[in-house]
């Protein structure tokens, strides 16, 4: 169902147009308390140095502000140790805003908290999606939606999703099982170009993807570095992380303005750049 009436402005057309709004939250209390993806495995042990991704992420966020880009800060809450990665509970298609259906209990009661300050801000939303679907398996390029069929969204919530809407393409991708979202493997980062990591998909899927784009393959090890999850900002302009440097030459190579941001201590918990924002205006 829809909230109420609006008075705050949602629209995103795209995962590459210049980023006016994002919605994002400190990692104030993040922390692997139980282990919910591939990555997280290889880090339980040593865990997350909350001081030093607090201050990554504050870092990131000058960088995003100094772009031009209006960052908004929802609370944390102590015992939301996922809640940095705001990507996942909500995604915005043109003027609609829809809060996800999450898959692991964990994380269900972020969604509470942010419908809470969606409600207080009088901005309205879709609710109750079928089945689940996650934002990190949610790519917006126009009238084109590409959802992962993953571990974390199902064919219900893809389905709910296109009768939603019915002007939009609503495109399904599966990825392989060890795989958390669409956006740790592929990303949008213009309107012809998509970073691609190949071996998270069918034959058939990378044949569609490869109709629609050209494509920058990604690596395994830039894969576990979360070299897709990039966030591009608008203007060929593109936050990654500084250790993927055999792709951040790439993309400088094909004209785009990187921007290196080190949040290595976040990405410990499996995800990043775009993982950690919320857009909800781009322009």
């Amino acid at each position: 169902m829809k909230g109420i009436a609006s008075n705050y402005k949602i629209n995103c057309n795209s995962e590459y147009s210049t980023l006016k709004k994002v919605l994002v939250v400190k990692p104030a209390f993040m922390k692997i308390k139980e282990v919910i993806n591939e990555t997280q495995k290889h880090y339980e042990v040593s865990n997350i140095d909350t001081t030093l991704a607090l201050k990554q992420h504050a870092k990131f966020l000058d960088v995003m502000r100094a772009q031009g880009v209006k960052v908004i800060e929802l609370s944390p809450e102590p015992r939301l140790n996922e809640q940095v990665f705001t990507r996942d509970i909500a995604f915005a298609i043109n003027d609609e805003l829809f809060v996800a259906s999450m898959s692991e209990e964990v994380r269900q009661s972020e969604t509470k908290h942010l419908k809470k300050w969606l409600h207080e801000h009088s901005i309205s939303f879709h609710d109750g999606l079928a089945g689940t679907i996650e934002g990190g398996d949610v790519l917006i390029d126009g009238d084109t939606v590409w959802v992962g069929l993953s571990g974390r969204t199902t064919i219900e919530g893809i389905q709910d999703l296109q009768q939603r809407i019915p002007d939009h393409s609503v495109q399904p991708l599966e990825i392989k099982d060890d795989i958390l979202h669409l956006d740790c493997v592929l990303n949008i980062i213009s309107e012809n170009t998509a970073l691609v990591y190949p071996q998270a998909f069918t034959k058939k899927d990378l044949r569609t993807i490869k109709s629609n784009y050209k494509v920058i393959y990604i690596t395994d090890e830039e894969q576990f570095q979360m070299g897709p999850n990039v966030l591009s900002i608008g203007d060929g302009k593109i936050i990654s992380l500084p250790q993927n440097e055999r792709l951040n030459k790439v993309l400088e190579s094909k004209g785009f303005e990187v921007i290196l941001v080190d949040i290595s201590e976040i990405i410990k918990s499996g995800g990043s750049f775009r993982c950690c924002t919320l857009p909800l205006q781009r322009s």
